[in-house]
């Protein structure tokens, strides 16, 4: 596998399977995006170059990554111990440059972020995240390692960790989700919900939450596949997030819901000197 740096003035590095064809495109200085995955000759992700051309705005497209938070906190703000800081929605490692290499065993690409005074402002903790990109065949396995790298006796480091993969899609009107548990949690109305209510409304826009039942399938008949994500707790939430009329449909795993930092509710806790892994698989098939 070959891993090649960026040409003229595209900010982007390009991983390729000699034997496949298939590649990743990556911007690590834009958040560690991966920005494309192609797959059995197709692009599986929704990229909205036009967007990610203008630094100044969101991005809309590939594989952001949601740290130390997905979603918000009460009034954008993280209480702890050490005082009060501000955090905006989803943490600040999608806005953050990382550094990228391929992978000792040469199976894939490695990013990672660390901390820095820019980010100790919003979290102030000593850290390392460690993205693992590997191909497999007709799938894309991600591992992710926090590393808490404060003196032994400080306080744990804590984290929700999420992606926010889109999946591009021909028609969304006819896509269906299999795999979900009959109940949600609506982020839009931020009330309990019946999925099967939000499935029926892809085409207007939904934003939900489910717990974690196994794989979730994505079938998109007029795309002719189907995509699944394979989900592994710690990290077995899964949030269903449409933006019509774009022709996508995000298929996310998180490790806590909402608010999750200041709740406690499935927080995580690295202490000081130690690391946690956490992972997930996406797999395509055509239909």
């Amino acid at each position: 596998m070959t891993l090649q740096p960026p040409t003229g003035s595209s900010p982007r590095w390009h991983f390729t399977d000699p034997v496949s064809g298939d590649a990743l495109t990556l911007a690590p200085e834009r958040g560690g995006l991966v920005t494309g995955w192609c797959c059995g000759g197709e692009e599986i992700l929704y990229f909205d170059a036009e967007r990610f051309a203008d630094p100044a705005k969101s991005v809309r497209g590939g594989i952001p990554v949601l740290f130390p938070i997905c979603g918000n906190l009460p009034g954008d703000e993280l209480v702890l111990n050490q005082g009060r800081f501000p955090l905006p929605q989803h943490g600040f490692a999608r806005d953050r440059p990382w550094s990228i290499a391929p992978l000792a065993d040469g199976s894939g690409v490695g990013l990672r972020l660390e901390d820095s005074p820019a980010t100790l402002r919003h979290f102030p903790f000593a850290f390392a995240l460690e993205l693992e990109l590997r191909l497999q065949p007709s799938a894309l396995a991600i591992t992710a390692r926090i590393s808490h790298r404060g003196e032994v006796g400080a306080d744990p480091l804590p984290f929700s960790l999420g992606l926010h993969p889109y999946v591009a899609v021909a028609d969304l009107s006819a896509v269906r989700i299999e795999g979900l548990p009959a109940d949600c949690f609506d982020h839009l109305s931020m009330a309990p919900a019946v999925t099967a209510d939000q499935l029926s409304r892809l085409e207007q826009g939904v934003d939900f939450l489910c717990s974690g039942q196994g794989p979730v399938r994505l079938v998109d008949p007029a795309g002719g596949r189907a995509v699944t994500l394979h989900p592994v707790a710690p990290m077995d939430l899964v949030v269903v997030w449409s933006d019509p009329p774009r022709p996508m449909l995000c298929l996310e795993p998180w490790s806590g819901p909402r608010g999750a930092l200041s709740s406690g509710e499935r927080r995580l806790l690295v202490p000081a000197g130690d690391c946690l892994e956490l992972g997930c698989r996406y797999t395509v098939e055509r239909l």
